[in-house]
């Protein structure tokens, strides 16, 4: 794998970045920014040129020369939904994530100071006499909807299921399992459960990616942060209680649910060192959640009437031992299950960033009336 490519991941109050050198990582360092330095910026979208700068300025401190970069990959960020794949940054693009129509979040900035960084590598090689381009893309974004419509559908017209998860992780886990017994991802059938501060749980067949819970409104297991999918009667009478407001309630689903909702902390591995010293609360409490996801990647196995080659287990809490072997305990009658832990977002962009330098992928372009 020949080429030099860049990985732009920003995250809340950080922005995670890697290098590769012909397929090797040179580096990967998570740029953290100050909650002083974030509240200098009145929205998430102004906060781009201030990471821009973090990022340009560690690669020349690293002697990482701008022009060097063949290539960069960029996390998805939140637009209409769209196939999984790898997107050219666009104009369009550009657009959508500006304008927020599809949600606000850091990720949005990912794919902007990517293509604007590209524009001026270009700039620079055009002054030496270099012909070579570097382009921005995208892969696999957060909102990429491969639904079946039958898994769309719920009881009632007014409430449509849609995607929203670890897409990026979870297709790229599933291409590594595939290699590991010698096929492809459009040659398995896999249920994949990412488990970090959102919990989704996808099924994958033939390279598609046919159902999957919104992990980022109020659907599926709940999770550290998260709640998940609750009783509908008592969250219409909190709406209208007077007592909370619509932010107060969203937050209650997704930032403050979860296990800060019910031991005070977003981290299991507090919750699990609690639970061991014999806090009956948090022993509940991951009890509950492993039962949760269990429940899950069963009715993920009957969308495909049980034909499933493997489960995939990921994400951050996929390290822990316990909780694996729980809901190992629970959901190994359905097919094999494999541990791959951690987030491996920096990896997975890569991995697809040399994808594209070799040619084997088909680059799609994002048009907002066109799926």
């Amino acid at each position: 794998m020949k080429g030099k490519v860049l990985i732009i991941n920003p995250g809340s109050t950080s922005t995670k970045i890697g290098f590769y050198e012909d397929g090797k990582p040179m580096f990967e360092i998570n740029l953290t920014h100050s909650a002083e330095e974030i509240a200098k910026y009145d929205s998430v979208m102004a906060q781009g040129p201030m990471r821009r700068e973090a990022i340009e300025g560690f690669l020349s401190e690293n002697g990482v020369a701008l022009e060097s970069i063949d290539l960069i990959m960029a996390r998805g960020g939140l637009i209409t939904p769209i196939q999984a794949g790898v997107y050219e940054v666009t104009q369009e693009m550009r657009d959508a994530l500006i304008s927020g129509k599809d949600g606000v979040h850091a990720c949005n900035l990912s794919a902007l100071i990517a293509d604007d960084m590209a524009k001026d590598i270009n700039r620079l090689r055009q002054a030496n006499g270099d012909s070579a381009v570097c382009k921005a893309y995208i892969a696999d974004a957060p909102t990429s909807d491969e639904m079946l419509p039958e898994l769309k559908l719920t009881g009632h017209p007014a409430f449509e299921r849609r995607a929203a998860f670890h897409t990026l992780n979870s297709r790229a886990m599933v291409r590594r399992y595939a290699r590991s017994v010698g096929k492809t991802n459009k040659d398995v059938t896999v249920i994949v459960a990412h488990l970090g501060g959102g919990s989704s749980v996808s099924v994958h067949r033939q390279g598609l990616v046919i159902d999957v819970n919104d992990a980022l409104g109020g659907d599926g297991p709940f999770s550290p942060e998260r709640a998940g999918s609750v009783p509908a009667f008592p969250l219409v009478d909190m709406c209208f209680s007077g007592m909370y407001s619509k932010a107060e309630i969203k937050k209650m689903l997704v930032g403050k649910g979860g296990a800060v909702a019910h031991l005070g902390t977003n981290d299991f591995r507090e919750v699990s060192a609690r639970a061991e010293a014999g806090d009956e609360a948090a022993a509940l409490f991951l009890k509950a959640f492993c039962i949760s996801v269990a429940k899950y990647i069963g009715s993920m196995a009957a969308v495909v009437s049980g034909k499933v080659d493997a489960i995939v287990l990921t994400g951050g809490i996929a390290h822990n031992k316990s909780i694996v072997e729980q809901i190992t305990g629970r959901v190994g009658f359905i097919a094999p299950v494999e541990v791959y832990p951690g987030e491996n977002e920096i990896e997975s962009l890569a991995e697809n960033g040399y994808g594209i330098l070799a040619g084997e992928f088909d680059i799609k372009y994002y048009h907002p009336d066109r799926f």
